[in-house]
């Protein structure tokens, strides 16, 4: 599936990249006529993608027939398995057949896989014998992909090899400035000159160095200056820009032979409009050919057809197989329904096997606000409120005991509470995710696994850093992330370091982490939990959180409205009814020292030991206000007891 925010209006162009532009420009213009195949590569964040994507999304403005096949060479081989497995494999065939455009990404994945390699290098013969276009990405030149077929590598090699660069001062700048009026942001003169200057590597971090100045800005409600911009990024890794240049234009004339219209097509093709009609599928794609005035590729729309027809069947019967009132649905109809078809099952098997979610009771307000973590707690507010479309994905990095796994677990709840947006949250520890790839893998059952999570709107991993070394993992989660990205869902990080130190990850992973929003939580010590004239309390009162609710407004909107439950009304009930009962043991007003315990006097009540700090009262409420306690020294302990 394409995506939307990949085009050639907001791609920047600079010396780096102007080669590889002009000529994905040229093939979306003439699919087939010049640069076939075209092979993109670069290191990781440069743009590939971005130029892969731009390519369908003019090719399918200018060429509305044109069957376009936008996919990863991941996808390829899922699709590819899944084929095999349920006895399609010719209609696999036939639906690449059918393919005008072909647009692969990753073909550095093609290493070792020997089948994929085979089904590829027909796939080619086929499209290039009949002129179809063919557009790659790869992180290196073909020559440089290991263990691969050496006729698999003479195709690749036999059209036009571009490289993407680094970007040089003044287009990182540009880029800049657009990234910021897409986001609608301003910042001093001399910010975004200054950051440019960043030796990030690429153009995804690059970005990432700007979501957070974003978010500093935001968090101040002060323009930031060009002295601290340094400040706020901290340790960047060093690269070297190229030289300086104008974009240039291809400007491509193509001689083109048109066959002669012969209206006996029209009445093939009616024929088919039938057949496909009377077997229950939607026949718009095939009737829009009637309007030409050239004949169509009959062949190769009808193998198209039929390959997505067949698609559909299955999907279908998946779905069935699932839940039995899914037969007959109209999205298992219409071919050019596929991606939702795909989305649907993948929610049929999520629910069958439903995600683990974020644990109950963790929430936003109730998090500690401190000077280290006021960043992340901002951060988190935005994500509540718009998930996926500010700042995506988020990573939050610090030791243990930090705060991580309350932040994003808070964030995961208040997601979950939007019942009117039905979000679909999944909450996992890498380790455990590596853990159940590895039972998929066993069991056979990886498509599954992978559709569950594919299916989820909020993706929230914790400690990542528990990926570093494990290959398979890394290469899964690459794609699911690339998957959810692509979707507009958000994705959220805990490690312990960040992204530049987790070096046990792949670069291509690191780049993308560091492409959103990184904050770091710090430690919060005693002084920051409970103020420095307080004691520093132990054992389970030492992990209970103080409230804070500065975060208050941006949860409102989504939270439930209580019907007339204040907090006042809600203790005097608790009052009467714990007085028309059981005597009650109730706290004292002070907390004990660390060491001490309770003990009960002769009234019932509990009694503090001599070395006890001394009792704190709590002033009662005014008529009209609501009862609370001092947000900085009421653990949930004493906040129980007395609500």
């Amino acid at each position: 599936m394409l995506d939307g925010r990949y085009r050639f209006d907001n791609f920047v162009i600079g010396t780096a990249n102007r080669l590889a532009a002009s000529a994905a420009r040229a093939v979306a213009e003439a699919p087939g006529a010049a640069y076939n195949p075209l092979f993109i590569y670069s290191a990781s964040g440069l743009g590939k993608t971005h130029l892969l994507g731009a390519v369908g999304h003019l090719a399918r403005q200018l060429h509305p027939a044109l069957a376009i096949e936008y996919l990863t060479l991941d996808d390829f081989v899922a699709q590819l398995h899944q084929a095999i497995a349920t006895g399609q494999a010719e209609s696999f065939k036939r639906r690449y057949a059918g393919v005008g455009l072909l647009l692969l990404d990753d073909v550095q994945f093609l290493t070792g896989r020997v089948e994929t390699q085979s089904e590829l290098l027909r796939v080619f013969n086929v499209l290039q014998g009949s002129g179809r276009q063919i557009v790659m990405t790869c992180d290196r030149t073909p020559a440089e992909i290991a263990d691969v077929d050496e006729r698999l590598v003479s195709r690749l090699a036999g059209g036009l090899i571009v490289d993407v660069g680094v970007p040089d001062y003044e287009t990182r700048v540009a880029i800049l400035r657009a990234k910021g009026q897409e986001r609608g942001v301003r910042f001093a003169v001399g910010v975004l000159e200054e950051l440019a200057r960043s030796p990030a590597p690429n153009v995804r971090e690059l970005q990432g160095s700007l979501n957070r100045l974003v978010a500093h800005q935001a968090l101040l409600d002060a323009p930031l200056g060009v002295t601290d911009v340094w400040h706020v990024l901290g340790h960047v890794r060093a690269t070297e820009s190229a030289p300086p240049d104008e974009f240039e234009n291809f400007l491509t004339d193509l001689a083109a032979t048109v066959a002669e219209s012969v209206e006996s097509w029209r009445i093939t093709l009616g024929e088919r409009i039938a057949r496909w009609s009377g077997e229950g599928f939607r026949t718009e794609r095939l009737e829009q050919e009637l309007l030409r005035r050239d004949p169509p590729d009959l062949d190769a729309l009808e193998a198209a057809f039929a390959a997505d027809a067949d698609r559909l069947r299955t999907l279908e019967t998946e779905a069935i197989r699932l839940d039995a009132r899914s037969a007959g649905l109209a999205i298992f109809r219409d071919p050019d329904r596929i991606a939702e078809a795909e989305d649907f099952v993948s929610r049929a098997i999520a629910s069958r096997e439903p995600l683990p979610g974020p644990r109950v009771g963790y929430r936003l307000h109730d998090l500690v606000r401190t000077p280290r973590n006021r960043t992340a707690i901002q951060a988190a507010a935005a994500v509540i409120e718009s998930p996926g479309t500010r700042y995506n994905p988020l990573l939050v990095h610090g030791p243990s005991g930090a705060g991580k796994t309350h932040l994003v677990h808070a964030i995961g709840n208040a997601l979950r509470a939007r019942e009117e947006d039905g979000l679909s949250v999944a909450c996992v520890e890498a380790s455990a995710f590596v853990e159940e790839l590895i039972d998929a893998l066993q069991q056979g059952t990886v498509e599954r696994w992978r559709a569950r999570y594919r299916a989820s709107d909020v993706l929230i991993v914790e400690d990542i850093e528990a990926l570093e070394g494990k290959e398979r993992t890394q290469e899964e989660f690459f794609h699911l992330f690339n998957v959810l990205q692509q979707a507009g869902r958000q994705v959220i990080l805990t490690a312990d370091r960040p992204p530049s130190q987790l070096t046990g990850l792949q670069p291509r992973l690191r780049s993308r982490f560091e492409g959103g929003l990184v904050v770091d939580v710090g430690v919060v010590d005693g002084v920051d939990r409970w103020g420095r004239t307080t004691p520093v309390p132990v054992g389970d009162e030492a992990a209970a959180p103080t409230i804070d609710a500065v975060v208050d407004a941006a949860l409102a909107p989504h939270r439930r409205t209580r019907s007339s439950t204040s907090i006042h009304s809600r203790a005097r009930r608790s009052r009467s009814i714990r007085s028309s009962s059981t005597p009650r043991r109730s706290w004292p007003s002070g907390r004990p020292s660390r060491g001490a315990s309770w003990r009960s006097g002769a009234d019932g009540l509990p009694r503090l030991p001599s070395r006890s700090v001394a009792p704190r009262r709590v002033a009662a409420p005014l008529d009209g206000e609501e009862e609370r306690l001092p947000e900085r020294h009421a653990p949930p302990c004493v906040r129980q007891h007395l609500f």
